[in-house]
């Protein structure tokens, strides 16, 4: 399946989780969903790839989720919220997620976080477009709006 190109697609390191990409993901983010129950935690320990079997998850998916690849996950339509499932599972925090996709150790990336964040620069448009929102829109009109005729507009006893 391949993806519409959007001007949001530019950020780097971002993968925005929209309505295409929630359709793409839906077989991992469901698989990740079921590991809320420990039943199916202890049925993905057991096997891994029997467990994913159950799912609609594409080659690509598949290969993602055994190898871990966080990031990739997320580009192929996982939800970070629900890929996080998958980290707990084996044992990891979100904040240690959080630092595996920034390519950060987990201290680094508290000490970022403790700071305000990345910085900005190098974290936008690739294309450096000048804005990516939706530009203000000019009125085609300048009448003045037309006036009510107050001529009958009191209620009739």
């Amino acid at each position: 399946m391949t993806r519409a190109q959007h001007d949001y697609d530019d950020i780097p390191g971002t993968f925005v989780f929209d309505a295409e990409r929630s359709r793409q993901g839906y077989g991992i983010n469901m698989f990740c969903m079921s590991l809320m129950k420990d039943a199916n935690r202890q049925a993905f320990k057991a096997n891994e790839a029997e467990y994913l079997s159950k799912f609609p998850l594409t080659a690509e998916q598949r290969a993602a989720v055994l190898a871990r690849d966080y990031n990739r996950m997320l580009e192929l339509g996982g939800n970070i919220y629900f890929t996080a499932k998958l980290g707990a599972t084996d044992g990891h925090s979100f904040q240690h997620l959080a630092a595996l996709m920034t390519g950060s150790t987990q201290d680094d990336y508290a000490k970022m976080m403790l700071a305000g964040g990345r910085s900005v620069e190098g974290n936008r448009s690739k294309t450096k477009k000048p804005s990516l929102g939706k530009a203000k829109s000019k009125s085609k009109s300048k009448s003045k709006p037309k006036r009510r005729s107050k001529k009958g507009s009191k209620r009739r006893g």
